[in-house]
């Protein structure tokens, strides 16, 4: 028997697309979102964050096998183009500015934290050491000490 033998009977992908209408025009798309995003915290929660990288690594592979390295190009030169068009010519200077004096605070930081971290290894290792241009030599009695002591 086939799905429309009986007049007015419909086959189970119209009655689901015409079920999705009437979904769409009395929830709206607010609804959708709202499921959607119900249902990736879901599955975030029950597969972790590595099951996303996964999915999303193999759906570029596949994309790139069917359409070529060039799509990622052309897709990357349109996002730019619109960017630039939205935003203004001045954008990628500011936002190249910003990341450039986020990465020289960064180093800075790095410098210093290497500086202290050197500090505290060299004190519990001996003691403190002497600061650069100290005489190492104690002074005579009654002298005070100074930079050139041993000279």
């Amino acid at each position: 028997m086939s799905d429309k033998d009986n007049k007015g009977s419909m086959t189970v992908a119209e009655a689901g697309r015409k079920g999705g209408e009437t979904v769409r025009n009395e929830r709206g798309r607010e609804f959708y979102e709202t499921i959607g995003r119900k249902g990736g915290a879901t599955v975030k929660a029950e597969r972790g964050r590595s099951f996303y990288e996964e999915i999303g690594r193999k759906g570029g592979e596949t994309v790139k096998a069917e359409r070529g390295a060039k799509f990622y190009e052309e897709i990357g030169k349109k996002g730019g183009d619109r960017v630039k068009a939205t935003r203004g010519p001045n954008f990628y200077e500011e936002i190249g500015r910003k990341g450039g004096q986020k990465v020289k605070k960064l180093i800075e930081e790095g410098k210093r934290a290497a500086r202290a971290a050197m500090a505290a290894q060299e004190g519990a290792a001996g003691g403190a050491q002497p600061q650069e241009g100290a005489s190492q030599a104690p002074a005579p009695s009654g002298e005070p000490a100074g930079p050139n002591q041993n000279e």
